[in-house]
């Protein structure tokens, strides 16, 4: 059959691939064989036409093997909740036997003869069995030959015990001994490997470490770490041996890895949260906290540091001695034995402890209401263990515990019952009264009538069951007051039971309060959630909803209830709600926070689509909750914040507009790029390397005063920066100033002597020196208009003296131009006369002294003036000399004879300028020399 279906499959033609054809065909396993060409693609791709095949062999044959489609695997999705969660319970029941059964194996004392001699040890197995040698391969017996029944009379002399003796020495003989297995080795011998073996040898190790921490085998875990530290200490390494000591109650051993941890890395998270689990165990809460606060610090978020936080607090508040409070009197009046309303009296001993001011006489602790407090009460740590204006929180608990030694002195005898402490009577919000009017009731106001019961068992602490609560009648307040006593006692099913009967007479009574049968089905929902019937806490607060639109308490704990059945989504609307109304209940935030994880896992990147619409909470119900006023760290820590991310925004926003400029610049947009630039200064004025990036552009668009001026700035910002110089020596070029370019080039070149650009530039800008000194010495220059004028004989005239025998020490120098300037310098010159030249050089403005000079500089003049500066005006002025200094470089042709000094002038130069930086001057400092010696060496 299979031969003659593929010898028709293929001897399918294309034109039966056909509309027409298919519908008129009726033959059905050449139908089916139409449709296998056509889902196999070999003649192309044809959906409608494979739809129509299908549809026309469904109506001939419905039973049809080809109609038959693969049903897709099962997901969380395609299930309903039920069922999923029946396949989970199987699945981790299946798990959990196999496990059990794993370890039964594990630890079997004998292994099966199928182990072999060279077989590895069992992980985690105690021991093990040698085995000599192979065991002989079994041979079948053989039938034919059998054992013959024995005679009667030989079974009279068959020796039990014997027998027996023998079996047991065959056993000892063929079964080897058992031998305990030698425990791992906590150190390997490393000598002989290279470092990256030893890097991969630890991470093996430590990786074994892991799996065995998976597998719980802690100490198992610890010997493999040991391993791994032995070969190369790590951070991870000591963090997973110390995670595993405490697994193991090893408290020192866990301490002193936390210990390495923090010595190698003082910051490090996991070793400070571990640090604190150890001394949590072993009572020093301080420490434990301080180790605490630290992680809190650098990840707020840490749930397991802020729930071991809150939890070694409480140790904390348990463990602290109450302190003793000084000042506070009281008033003892002696009271006649036969007063009836004696008995109910709080009740006080001569020489007890006083009274707190938090407590009042009795141990009865003062209990304000959410209303008093501002806040709403214990929803930030444990919303569910709450009821609406009745159970004490938590927090308040604690103390009751706190004050029970106060408690063991109290009837003792007829004696103490003479005396009562007189107090005034404060007002306290009765519990279980709503916030919008809650009778007040006095509590020196105590009688025998049955009104008040014991509170957890505690005689001397009480609490008024007839307190009025809001409209309700005092029938329906004393079922909710009970109900709210038996559910902060922990009695919730009995709780339970009075708030369904408050509610029962309230639909009775027919009164109208919404506020009122709100609170109800709040608080009988509280005791659903913690029955676990999260199905009726739902539905309760659904309709404590419905009567009071946006209560926070109800919402909270429907939220809850949502989470606890897997309905994330709605749970997640309800947080979402809670922290519209309240922003600082910090359960909704990690409930949102873990719910997010979970519906990312869940619906992927698209679960917010997925999401019921979260409803907007309008404004009156916001503003009785405002959020308070932030402390000053609080404060300052935004700002930081802010801070930060002002700069981080800059920052990129720098580097963006910064790769922007670089990129228009090698595309030649030029013009563009300086825009970028500008920008980036903008952000960062103080960048050097946008004022040089921008002075290339400006080269390159020639316009050489902005480009200087660029070159400049970057210059004043790093001195040494030769790009600046160079650039700087191009836009100097541009603007024809080739003295200055020259100077800038061999600034250049003394900073990189390698830079061949700066050498060609200097070489073309030598020869335009060299033109431009040619043109100017040539004849065709104009000669100057020298006026003579007659003056008397009498009047004296002031002349340069014809003498050249270098006695020009009476002569007074006051040179007005650089022709004067250069006869008295050229007569000091030829004489040797330093003398005569620091006078010239004291009469001289140093801003003039390049003009003067320029004419006639030459290497045997430049070495003249120093030889001066130095012999002469230091000591005297040495702020003269640096002025001096400052210009004399500036003249014409400066940097061309400065190439030609010989090396004894160079020598003068740089003592000079050495003196010069170890003398003390208000006008100039030692970083101002040192630049200044940058332009002359």
């Amino acid at each position: 059959m299979r031969a003659t279906i593929t010898d028709n499959h293929r001897r399918v033609p294309v034109e039966h691939l056909d509309y027409g054809y298919i519908k008129k065909c009726e033959d059905r396993k050449y139908l089916e064989e139409i449709l296998r060409v056509l889902r196999s693609g070999e003649e192309g791709l044809y959906p409608d036409l494979i739809k129509f095949c299908e549809s026309h062999l469904e109506k001939l044959y419905p039973q049809s093997r080809a109609l038959r489609m693969d049903t897709p695997v099962g997901t969380a999705a395609s299930l309903s909740e039920d069922e999923w969660s029946q396949i989970i319970d199987e699945l981790e029941t299946w798990q959990g036997e196999t496990k059990k059964a794993e370890n039964s194996l594990k630890w079997q004392s004998v292994i099966g003869d199928q182990v072999k001699k060279s077989m590895p040890a069992v992980r985690g197995l105690n021991c093990f069995v040698p085995l000599a040698q192979e065991s002989p391969p079994k041979q079948r017996p053989n039938p034919s030959k059998r054992a013959l029944p024995r005679d009667y009379r030989e079974w009279d002399k068959f020796d039990v015990e014997e027998e027996c003796e023998k079996i047991d020495e065959n056993a000892n003989k063929n079964d080897p001994p058992v031998t305990v297995k030698p425990r791992i080795s906590t150190h390997v011998d490393t000598s002989f490997l290279s470092q990256q073996e030893k890097l991969l040898l630890a991470n093996r190790e430590k990786d074994k470490g892991n799996d065995s921490f998976r597998a719980h085998d802690y100490e198992e875990a610890v010997v493999y770490y040991s391993r791994s530290l032995s070969i190369i200490p790590t951070v991870p390494a000591y963090n997973n041996r110390a995670q595993a000591e405490i697994k193991l109650k090893h408290w020192t051993n866990a301490m002193r890895d936390c210990q390495k941890v923090l010595e190698l890395e003082p910051r490090n998270m996991k070793a400070l949260l571990r640090r604190a689990t150890v001394y949590n165990h072993k009572g020093s809460y301080q420490e434990a906290a301080e180790d605490l606060r630290t992680v809190l610090m650098e990840e707020p978020q840490n749930v397991i540091a802020v729930k071991l936080l809150s939890q070694i607090e409480k140790k904390m508040k348990e463990c602290q001695p109450e302190p003793q409070q000084k000042g506070k009197k009281l008033l003892i009046e002696e009271v006649e034995e036969e007063d009836p309303d004696g008995g109910d009296d709080k009740e006080i001993q001569q020489g007890a402890c006083p009274v707190q001011p938090s407590q009042l006489v009795g141990g009865e602790e003062s209990r304000a209401t959410p209303a008093e407090r501002g806040d709403m009460g214990n929803a930030q740590k444990k919303p569910h263990s709450k009821v609406d204006e009745g159970p004490h929180s938590e927090t308040n608990n604690s103390h009751h515990h706190g004050h029970h030694h106060h408690h063991h002195w109290r009837h003792r005898g007829g004696s103490s019952d003479k005396y009562k402490v007189s107090h005034e009577p404060k007002e306290k919000v009765a519990n279980g009264s709503s916030k919008r009017g809650s009778a007040a009731s006095d509590h020196g106001d105590h009688s025998s009538n049955g009104k008040e019961a014991p509170v957890g068992g505690n005689a001397a602490e009480t609490v008024n069951l007839d307190a009025p609560c809001g409209a309700l009648p005092p029938p329906l307040a004393r079922l909710k007051n009970e109900g709210n006593l038996l559910f902060r006692n922990g009695q919730f099913a009995d709780a339970l039971e009075k708030y369904s009967q408050a509610i029962q007479g309230y639909a009775d009574s027919g009164i109208d309060s919404p506020e009122d049968l709100c609170i109800l089905y709040s608080n009988r929902a509280a005791c659903y959630l913690k029955d676990g019937n999260s199905q009726d806490c739902i539905q309760d607060c659904t309709r404590a909803l419905e009567l009071q639109p946006f209560s926070l308490k109800p919402l909270l704990r429907r939220a809850m209830a949502y989470e606890s059945l897997e309905r994330y989504r709605k749970a997640y609307v309800d947080y979402k709600t809670v922290l519209q109304i309240d922003i600082s209940v910090q359960a909704a935030h990690d409930s949102v926070n873990r719910i997010t994880r979970l519906l990312i896992e869940q619906d992927g990147l698209e679960w917010r689509e997925k999401l019921p619409e979260i409803p907007m909470v309008p404004l009156s119900a916001q503003q009785h909750r405002r959020e308070e006023p932030p402390c000053a760290e609080v404060l300052q820590a935004r700002a930081e914040k802010a801070a930060r991310d002002a700069e981080r925004k800059a920052e990129a926003h720098y580097s963006a507009q910064k790769q922007k400029g670089n990129d228009l610049v090698k595309k030649g947009q030029y013009q563009d790029a300086v825009g970028k630039y500008t920008d980036c200064l903008k952000l960062k004025p103080d960048e050097c390397a946008i004022y040089t990036n921008r002075a290339l552009c400006y080269l390159k668009l020639e316009k050489f005063s902005e480009a200087k001026q660029d070159c400049d700035a970057a210059l004043k910002l790093e001195p040494t920066n030769k790009k600046a110089f160079y650039r700087r020596a191009m836009a100097n070029k541009g603007l024809k100033d080739y003295l200055a370019c020259s100077s800038d080039l061999q600034e250049v070149l003394h900073l990189d002597p390698k830079v061949q650009e700066a050498e060609k530039e200097l070489e073309e800008v030598t020869m335009l020196l060299r033109q431009r000194s040619l043109v100017n010495a040539s004849p065709a220059k104009a000669r100057k208009t020298v006026p003579i004028t007659e003056v008397k004989d009498d009047e004296d005239v002031k002349a340069v003296p014809p003498s050249h025998n270098g006695d020009i020490t009476g002569i007074s120098f006051h040179p007005t131009n650089a022709y004067a300037f250069g006869q008295f310098l050229n007569i000091a010159s030829s004489s040797g006369n330093t003398a005569a030249c620091a006078k010239l050089l004291a009469s001289t403005a140093p801003e003039v002294l390049p003009q003067f000079v320029g004419s006639h500089l030459d290497g045997h003049t430049i070495s003249f003036i120093m030889r001066t500066l130095d012999s002469h005006l230091l000591e005297k002025d040495p702020g003269l000399v640096y002025q001096h200094l400052s210009h004399l470089h500036k003249a014409d042709r400066f940097s061309v004879v400065l190439m030609l000094l010989e090396k004894d002038e160079r020598h003068h130069m740089t003592q000079l300028l050495e003196r010069l930086s170890e003398t003390e001057s208000s006008e100039f400092t030692k970083d101002d020399v040192h630049n200044l010696a940058n332009k002359y060496i």
